[in-house]
């Protein structure tokens, strides 16, 4: 198969999705904040070894910043506290490693 062929078969798959909703703008700014922070990560490993220097680390705190930003607004959408989720998180780290499941893969593990 020929990349215009898939093209042309991949849209009879494809649905038009409303997304006029209130979650839908934090969830793409965190999705993409996020890939920033990756993005300076990878460039660290690839050009510098992995060394941090102290502009990498304060480049990395502004986009942990703005993925903190798009987090919070995503919480007060959602009606949950930022300590909630964070409990919750801790609740759940903690009952995998007590029974030895922090490696791995799942949610539910």
């Amino acid at each position: 198969m020929d990349f215009t062929t898939y093209q042309t078969e991949s849209r009879k798959t494809a649905q038009a999705v409303e997304c006029n909703h209130s979650i839908a703008y934090p969830t793409l700014g965190l999705v993409n904040e996020a890939g920033e922070f990756a993005g300076k990560i990878k460039k660290i490993f690839r050009d510098k070894n992995g060394v941090i220097s102290e502009s990498d680390r304060q480049a990395l705190k502004g986009e942990l910043g703005d993925v903190l930003w798009y987090l919070t607004q995503l919480c007060t959408e959602l009606n949950l506290s930022l300590e909630e989720v964070a409990a919750s998180n801790i609740e759940k780290l903690f009952s995998r490693l007590e029974r030895g499941k922090i490696s791995g893969d799942g949610d539910n593990r």
